[in-house]
């Protein structure tokens, strides 16, 4: 896991001791990365150079380096941290087994296995309230 944004590392520190420390104890636990003139907010696409900054996203990104996901918000909308951990663990999980985790999939829940006998069959495995 990593934070990055376009302030500077000074800017990161002093955000970490005077708001998230008291937030979460210890602050975050993980780095945040200073991205000046937005190279690595460019390659994905959050850069705005005309205002200077990034904007909030979150990118998952597997272990091949194929990003998987993403998710871009305008800043008065926060992002959900739960939902980040569960796509997560839903992308190992696909990962480890090759078998899909449908909408809102908890480790547990049911999964699908691909193929031809699925296709017309999902409504026999998977139900809406696994959603929620």
């Amino acid at each position: 896991m990593l934070s990055v944004s376009v302030d500077s590392r000074f800017v990161h520190k002093i955000w970490q001791e005077t708001e998230l420390s008291k937030m979460v104890e210890g602050g975050v636990p993980y780095p945040m990365l200073s991205d000046p003139g937005g190279r690595i907010g460019t390659v994905y696409g959050v850069y705005q150079p005309e205002a200077g900054v990034n904007t909030r996203g979150r990118f998952i990104i597997d272990p091949d380096g194929v990003v998987q996901a993403m998710e871009v918000l305008t800043p008065p909308v926060g992002r959900n941290v739960a939902e980040l951990i569960r796509q997560v663990k839903a992308f190992q999980h696909v990962r480890e087994t090759g078998e899909a985790t449908p909408s809102g999939w908890q480790p547990g829940k049911p999964t699908l296995k691909p193929g031809a006998d699925l296709v017309g069959n999902v409504w026999r495995v998977w139900k809406v309230e696994n959603a929620f």
